[in-house]
């Protein structure tokens, strides 16, 4: 009897006892950001950085993955050298929930700041959250290096308003006018393509955008572009950004007779996407932004049906630079997979470390200053700032590129003789064989 007892209690102590060594079973910290401490090697105050985004999508993971693999370098070589000082980078991580949550990713923002005592803010990617997060930042004149939002309004605000918005930069990714020029570019190649390949003169396009406002600019720009490049427009699609089924889209752009869909998508919609395409072999080829088509789960996610699906993204494995592939290879060795164009936290902390010892303080409108005489190359290409602090477009300076998953791995396509660019390393654009086998 008494070991009928027993049993049970040492049970209840057992488990006891895991809740306290685990932290199992206790009140979680309202505060969803979490100090990573800096290895020992460096002495000195840390410079406190607060990496804010969706910590549980692969945008916000990252943010984090490029953040950390910035500090391990600056740190493993000393710090940054700030006067007499060399002083370690310690991250803080912040969950901005921006994905379904404005109110959280403000909030987010307001704690890393005011409790966690951040000198420095790198991240944000969903626009309509990441204007809350910004005003937050400069209120308390608080750098915050963007790495992901994309609507113009985030720099015009700095020409609009410099004073109190100077200590806004955007690292990645270009802003919607410029990602819109990029994927012209980059349709207007895959369209000579299919012209040469199945001697289709009159291209008709579907225009299939995520309801996000950062796709807006791009959205209404195309509607002009397109027919001036010779491509008839058959209709817009506009899904939501969590949607997990675009059946109906898909079924409905097959029966326009699209012979290209323009897609811009940037949350988990990108998957459904990618899957249904080509489970239902929509006999239209597929051009634009797919940002999870830029992770390296992709393949599985999509069951392989994302093969010959393309987006335009900022890393590749082609030659940029010296730079470019040993971040991608260094990026996969590190954690497993390719970098999307989140881990801009990396340039990010480099791009700052530079000006912080240029400054030789981390004093926020003395970093501002040398932010803004930014000249660095960098994984993405050459780093310049322009007057409203955005990241500026071109073939001397950011290029970005485009990938086609062919073989099971993202091979870039784009650049291709743009400007008298092709980066080594790119192949030609493949038409999927259910188009040809439609068009030709």
């Amino acid at each position: 009897m008494l070991k009928k007892h027993i049993m049970p209690l040492l049970m209840m102590i057992f488990v006891l006892l895991l809740m306290f060594t685990f932290g199992v079973g206790c009140e979680p910290d309202d505060d969803p950001a979490e100090a990573i401490d800096d290895p020992e090697e460096v002495e000195g105050d840390p410079i406190k950085i607060g990496v804010v985004g969706p910590m549980d999508f692969i945008q916000g993971e990252h943010h984090w993955f490029g953040a950390q693999m910035a500090q391990e370098e600056i740190n493993e070589r000393g710090g940054v050298q700030v006067g007499d000082e060399q002083r370690p980078i310690e991250l803080i991580q912040a969950d901005t929930n921006e994905i379904l949550s404005v109110e959280d990713s403000i909030s987010a923002v307001e704690r890393v700041i005011t409790r966690d005592e951040a000198d420095f803010l790198v991240g944000g990617f969903r626009t309509e959250s990441v204007l809350g997060m910004q005003d937050v930042a400069m209120d308390y004149q608080t750098i915050f290096m963007g790495c992901g939002a994309i609507h113009p309004d985030l720099c015009e605000r700095v020409g609009e308003d410099y004073d109190r918005y100077k200590y806004w930069f955007r690292i990645t990714p270009l802003n919607s006018y410029d990602v819109g020029e990029a994927t012209f570019h980059q349709l207007e190649t895959v369209a000579d393509i299919m012209r040469e390949d199945l001697g289709i003169e009159e291209l008709r396009v579907a225009l299939l955008f995520e309801m996000i406002v950062g796709w807006d600019p791009i959205l209404e720009e195309a509607k002009e572009r397109l027919p001036e490049m010779g491509m008839e427009i058959v209709g817009t699609w506009r899904p939501s950004q969590v949607a997990d089924d675009v059946r109906s889209e898909l079924t409905a752009i097959d029966d326009s007779e699209a012979h290209l869909i323009f897609s811009f998508l940037s949350g988990p919609v990108g998957v459904a996407f990618g899957r249904q395409w080509g489970e239902m072999e929509v006999p239209a080829a597929v051009v634009g932004v797919n940002v999870e088509a830029q992770k390296d789960g992709y393949w599985d996610a999509t069951a392989g049906y994302g093969e010959y699906d393309t987006t335009l993204s900022f890393y590749g494995n082609v030659e940029i630079n010296e730079m470019s592939i040993p971040f991608w290879e260094n990026f996969q060795e590190r954690f497993g997979e390719h970098p999307i164009y989140n881990a801009g936290t990396y340039e990010a902390i480099m791009v700052l470390a530079d000006a912080i010892e240029r400054a030789g303080t981390i004093d926020s409108d003395a970093v501002v200053e040398e932010l803004e005489q930014t000249d660095m190359e960098l994984p993405q290409g050459r780093v310049v700032f322009t007057e409203n602090h955005d990241i500026t477009w071109g073939p001397e300076y950011s290029s970005s590129v485009s990938a086609q998953w062919l073989d099971g791995e993202p091979k870039v396509v784009w650049p291709w003789d743009w400007e008298g660019i092709t980066y080594d390393g790119t192949v030609r654009y493949e038409i999927p064989p259910w188009v040809v086998e439609k068009w030709e």
